[in-house]
């Protein structure tokens, strides 16, 4: 293996202890391992060049920003578990083994990612890669914005919403989800739209065919915001488009447990949830 990257989450002390004390494994083990932030992107995406595989010290959010910077070089991702929902982790770190990663005992799953641009007057603001999803969504101010669609160049409605996002698979489990959106199982490869609180819409949610391309015209008279995976903000004016489609690239995540692993972390995820509600659990910590 050429090298490892490990990256540990910079507000979570037992993040960088956990990365130093796999490091020393791994060197025992003749693996050079590279400990990073998780934040550093365009440093992981540097260093991805030249890894066999980036692991995660964090929860899913630390894996969004590793997914975006891992991608373009296929570098695959091992997430262990230090926060609190974990539908991306592979594991907890009691089930860390340097051993069978370094013999590469795993196995390789792919996920879509989006890809999202966005103008204003036919002048860029920016393109940008998402794993989970993109939203377009009202500003600081609650009041509704107006989003003129078209799917595949064919106009489909204006929403009178809150916002809409356009998801991933992956992102179904996530905003899509509270939204009151479907669940796709990871393998999917088509894209869901779901407009966010809509006034007086019987379309509450859309999956779309693979291949399948998203635009948005904007119509507010106040500031709206484009969001990517909930880290990524840019402010948005009337009249600012927004196109969303399937990224070139995937996610690439190393993967010990079982293939059919997801519908088992579902049903477990949904009930950790209902028993927080129903006040039954008291310690979700990772």
């Amino acid at each position: 293996m050429k090298q490892i990257l490990l990256l540990h989450h910079p507000k979570l002390p037992r993040s960088l202890a956990l990365a130093q004390e796999w490091a020393a494994q791994f060197e025992r083990l003749g693996t050079r391992a590279l400990l990073i932030s998780a934040w550093a992107e365009g440093e992981i995406a540097h260093e991805a060049q030249k890894a066999e595989l980036a692991i995660t010290l964090g929860g899913d959010g630390t894996i969004l920003r590793a997914a975006r910077a891992c991608a373009p070089t296929r570098t695959p991702i091992l997430g262990i578990n230090l926060g609190r929902v974990g539908f991306l982790s592979e594991m907890l770190p009691e089930r860390f083994d340097a051993t069978e990663i370094v013999n590469q005992h795993y196995w390789i799953e792919e996920r879509v990612m989006l890809h999202a641009a966005c103008a204003r007057n036919g002048r860029s603001l920016g393109e940008f890669e998402a794993l989970n999803d993109v939203v377009v969504g009202r500003g600081e101010l609650a009041r509704v914005i107006r989003l003129a669609t078209w799917i595949d160049g064919d106009y489909l409605k204006t929403f009178v919403a809150d916002g809409a996002i356009v998801a991933t698979a992956t992102g179904s489990t996530a905003y899509v989800f509270a939204a009151g959106g479907p669940v796709l199982a990871p393998e999917v490869k088509t894209l869901v739209l779901v407009p966010i609180a809509p006034y007086l819409s019987q379309l509450k949610s859309l999956v779309l065919p693979e291949g399948s391309r998203v635009a948005f015209r904007l119509q507010t008279d106040h500031h709206a915001i484009l969001t990517v995976d909930g880290q990524i903000d840019i402010e948005l004016e009337n009249g600012d488009q927004v196109m969303v489609q399937a990224s070139q690239h995937v996610a690439r995540f190393a993967r010990f447990q079982p293939r059919t692993y997801f519908y088992s972390t579902l049903v477990e995820r949904l009930r950790e949830r209902e028993g927080e509600r129903g006040g039954n659990v008291t310690n979700h910590s990772r």
